[in-house]
């Protein structure tokens, strides 16, 4: 028999909790079967201002949990976990606190499904401890794409940059940011802008935001993971928008050719935000490929 969170409980504050991680307070969302034999879905959100796993996959968590013991975990430097500064290159920083996490939770083994910043984080952990890695489902994961044919930095990462540059970043920066993101620009709400800007404000975020950055500033080698795609030997899934401004397409091809047991599905239309812009058709193609044979 499994248990599940009735409808009315997912919501951010119903599936939010908290625990320990080698010294780190992580904030995450959990829902799904409490069967300790049901697999286990951990999600990891982008970067940019304002992020967190909720506000990134708060949408999908109904349709995972139905499948999957799913967890939403907000990355070090955001949402509501810990922001220090980190003692290595940020990929394998998050890396190690998400793989201390499942220890303190009893998770020896997962599904990592993560988007840009997130993407990268779920391919050094199954880099660092592949004992804990089942299946990569990754959506225009940063650092193992290399762009081939696109300008780098990519436009969505120049207002990243503008954004957190400014002396007093305004809700215009947010939306120019916001916009490179999608594909269709009125999915940019004035809501969403607002959301988003209140969050990036406030002086924790912006803190943690700072540290993030400038750990990629210090270890910019470890920003590198396409050098190391041949080694992530887990199935893999890369999902890509066909008209991604922050990590373009041609990223993807170098991942997909070096990896092993890698696939791509490409959706038109789409932005850098694929799973949000085409939501449904997303959650069936990653259900169909994390529940397949092994």
């Amino acid at each position: 028999m499994t248990s599940e969170m009735s409808g009315a409980d997912l919501t951010r504050e119903g599936t939010s909790r908290v625990a320990g991680a080698k010294g780190l307070r992580l904030r995450y969302h959990e829902a799904g079967p409490q069967d300790p034999a049901a697999p286990v879905l951990v999600m990891l959100h982008g970067g940019g201002p304002g992020a967190s796993a909720w506000s990134t996959f708060g949408h999908l968590l109904p349709g995972f949990a139905r499948h999957f013991r799913t967890l939403l975990v907000d990355q070090p430097g955001f949402g509501a976990s810990d922001k220090p500064e980190p003692d290595r290159d940020f990929f394998s920083f998050s890396a190690a606190a998400v793989a201390a996490l499942l220890d303190e939770l009893g998770i020896a083994r997962a599904h990592f499904a993560g988007t840009s910043l997130g993407g990268g984080a779920c391919v050094r952990l199954a880099l660092d401890h592949p004992d804990k890695a089942d299946r990569l489902l990754l959506m225009a994961p940063g650092g193992l794409s290399l762009n081939v044919f696109s300008a780098d930095p990519p436009e969505g990462v120049r207002r990243l940059i503008e954004f957190g540059a400014a002396p007093e970043p305004t809700r215009e920066g947010m939306r120019a940011f916001l916009t490179t993101l999608v594909h269709d620009p009125s999915s940019v709400t004035d809501d969403l802008v607002e959301e988003r800007y209140a969050a990036a404000l406030d002086p924790e975020a912006r803190r943690g935001a700072q540290r993030v950055g400038a750990a990629f500033a210090r270890w910019p080698e470890g920003a590198l993971l396409w050098r190391e795609a041949h080694r992530v030997t887990r199935p893999t899934l890369l999902t890509w928008g066909r008209e991604d401004r922050v990590n373009p397409l041609d990223g993807a091809f170098v991942a997909l050719k070096a990896m092993p047991d890698a696939r791509l599905h490409v959706f038109p239309r789409c932005g850098h935000l694929a799973f949000a812009e085409r939501a449904e058709e997303f959650l069936r193609l990653a259900v169909d490929f994390l529940k397949g044979p092994a």
